[in-house]
């Protein structure tokens, strides 16, 4: 059981005080949240399950009935449980879930021992990015160009200096998602595209052989945006992130 009673070493009286920290309740409940989410991923509680009754989780967790309450209503709005009278709260299946909620796709991503949940957000990127790719071609202004060409000469000087490289690659990723004009596309790879990244799992240990080939990606992509060309542009975005997933997967 984790204990939450709250010290008077938790924050020291000269530091400035966040809104979580000058309400511990708020504090105490993102953790009974996330852990209650990765108890559901997991399948700790599955699917139909009722929840422990209030009184269990508050001695779980060392937190009051209010605090379970508000974490309650958290896991209800992600889809993960409802709540129904008469029936009491039970888990809901996988299908109803909001995947797109950060500490929902944190928790699927890393309990992902198999890497299915990371096979198909790379299925996901594929089709939103390679559209996305496309609608860039049509739609990119000299300003778009410009910034797809800085991030490409940054991810070339950088070839041997990963973290770099992967700054530079996710802003040429960015910079695509921009030109495109599609608002919804990018938000929805904006989460994809950054948790994935967090993801050792995901991002894996690359040689300098695949940056090289990475960068060579990219510049085939940057080469039919610039010439209008938007099918070239969707077959090759999708082409890249399918076969950079493919070298990470099996190191």
């Amino acid at each position: 059981m984790i204990h939450l009673t709250p010290t008077s070493n938790d924050v020291p009286d000269s530091a400035p005080r966040s809104s979580a920290q000058r309400n511990p309740a708020s504090r105490f409940g993102v953790i009974v949240v996330q852990e209650l989410i990765d108890d559901i991923v997991t399948g700790v509680f599955t699917s139909g399950e009722s929840l422990p009754p209030e009184a269990a989780l508050c001695e779980r967790f060392g937190v009051s009935r209010t605090v379970i309450r508000e974490s309650v209503k958290r896991l209800e709005e992600k889809s993960l449980i409802a709540v129904e009278q008469g029936r009491g709260t039970y888990i809901l299946p996988k299908n109803v879930w909001n995947v797109l909620d950060p500490l929902v796709l944190s928790a699927l991503v890393e309990n992902d021992e198999n890497l299915r949940v990371l096979d198909e957000l790379t299925n996901v990127r594929c089709e939103l990015e390679g559209m996305m790719s496309a609608l860039a071609a049509m739609r990119r202004t000299d300003e778009d160009l410009e910034l797809l060409g800085t991030a490409l000469e940054s991810m070339r000087d950088a070839l041997d200096d990963e973290t770099r490289f992967n700054e530079a690659d996710a802003a040429f990723h960015f910079a695509v998602m921009e030109a495109s004009g599609d608002q919804l596309a990018q938000s929805i790879t904006h989460i994809l595209f950054r948790r994935a990244r967090e993801s050792s799992s995901y991002t894996g240990r690359p040689s300098p052989g695949d940056l090289e080939l990475s960068y060579k990606e990219h510049s085939d992509v940057f080469t039919a945006i610039v010439r209008r060309d938007a099918e070239s542009a969707r077959t090759t975005m999708r082409s890249h992130i399918k076969e950079a997933w493919v070298r990470r997967r099996g190191n």
